[in-house]
């Protein structure tokens, strides 16, 4: 009888299915289901359940059957139950084992922030850690927005192919084509070395100078003024060196040449055809719902991070977002919906040093990773993505520490049997 009253809970409610779960192990469940199929009792419920959903989504009236048709209908049910209760067990440990991971992080108080691990559409796990502002104990949450640094420029670069699909520039195309007044060592680099990180422009973020002029607002002309008449570190091409300046140069061709200030431009061409209504470029005096402070560590715990003029990243830097967004640009940008694909393959081709347009591109432990890190005052993000079983990994902190890049890479390991 214990047999009978299990299944009739399943029967009557699918949400018992986590009970019996607990109770039992599956080999024992499966015993049961198969058991109490012989009941004529529970036959009939499970036939009235099916009858009940074949009625509520064919809008039909209910079928007649005969006394075997209905057991027959009932068996299939039951034999059924057991996929549905290893899937469920499935998901279960994955999420189970991804928490564990980020809270092994937490505990050591060196993460706070959100986390996203999806396969394809569905999300294994969406979860707040900590706080987003401490000062007020409010919890981060899968809703809250976070400074992305530089996972920015992976916008920055779809925007570029999106000017060249429309036939207003050429990724080939030197710089001085858009911008005639460039200084003579300009001459030879192109859009795509600005991309790729080959063009030998010295980083503006590397100067000695660079922290004095953080918290003060500038414009796109007045930081390319910066860099401009510095001395290339390589000739356009020959080496790799992370610039940010690179990326500061393409947002002033971006407005340049589109006529729109670049935070119009992205969100007009990337955030609303995706429906990213929680994504946006960073202001200071703006009042953004949802924002989570910044912090550092510090000697006693976490302190409130240094300020930093949002202008100064630009492009290179200054979006913001949630780890639920990033999950549709990533679906939007690899499902075809932002670029053609001989765009997209342009933008995930890797030149020198792993580094394509605007992101990573590498093999790990056997498998193709597309993915770039941020990091920008009291912010760390990392944002990767496996094409060849679509997962997407998410991690946004609002902590200063190299722990998101860690939890993504331990993520990415686990969700391919690794960890």
């Amino acid at each position: 009888m214990r047999h009978v009253r299990c299944a009739k809970a399943v029967a009557e409610d699918p949400a018992v299915v986590a009970v019996v779960i607990a109770a039992v192990d599956l080999g024992e469940v499966a015993a049961v289901v198969v058991e109490a199929a012989a009941e004529a009792a529970v036959v009939a419920m499970v036939e009235g359940a099916v009858v009940a959903a074949e009625v509520a989504t064919t809008n039909a009236s209910p079928p007649v059957r005969t006394r075997n048709e209905k057991r027959e209908t009932a068996f299939m049910f039951l034999r059924l139950l057991p996929l549905s209760l290893i899937a469920f067990l499935a998901h279960a440990q994955d999420a189970s084992r991804i928490d564990q991971i980020v809270q092994s992080y937490v505990s050591a108080k060196t993460f706070m922030g959100t986390v996203l691990v999806a396969r394809g559409s569905g999300i294994l796990l969406s979860k707040g850690y900590g706080m987003a502002n401490l000062e007020w104990d409010i919890p981060n949450v899968p809703s809250t927005k976070f400074r992305l640094g530089s996972v920015t420029k992976q916008f920055t670069a779809a925007s570029i192919l999106l000017l060249e699909e429309r036939g207003k520039l050429k990724v080939e195309d030197p710089v001085k084509k858009y911008m005639p007044d460039a200084p003579a060592a300009w001459d030879k680099v192109t859009v795509r070395h600005l991309l790729t990180h080959t063009s030998g422009i010295p980083s503006f973020t590397g100067f000695s100078d660079y922290r004095k002029t953080e918290p003060f607002e500038t414009t796109p002309e007045k930081e390319v003024a910066l860099f401009r008449d510095k001395p290339l570190e390589f000739a356009p091409g020959e080496k790799w060196n992370y610039s940010n300046s690179g990326y500061v140069l393409l947002g002033y061709l971006i407005e340049k040449i589109s006529g729109q200030s670049y935070a119009s431009f992205v969100k007009e061409n990337i955030f609303t055809p995706l429906a990213m209504k929680d994504s946006g470029y960073d202001l200071n005096s703006e009042i953004i719902r949802h924002r989570a402070a910044g912090y550092s560590p510090g000697n006693g715990g976490p302190v409130n991070t240094g300020f930093i003029h949002m202008s100064i990243p630009f492009s290179a830097g200054s979006l913001y977002s949630t780890t639920e967004d990033l999950l549709r640009w990533e679906q939007g940008l690899f499902g075809g919906k932002v670029l053609s694909p001989e765009s997209l393959e342009k933008m995930t081709k890797p030149f020198l040093n792993d580094y394509a347009f605007g992101l990573s591109v590498r093999t790990k432990d056997g498998h193709k990773m597309i993915d770039h890190g941020g990091g920008i005052e009291g912010f760390n993000t990392h944002l990767a993505y496996y094409p060849e079983d679509k997962v997407t990994i998410v991690v946004l902190g609002n902590l200063n520490s190299g722990s998101p890049d860690e939890i993504a890479g331990k993520l990415g390991a686990l969700t391919h049997g690794k960890q």
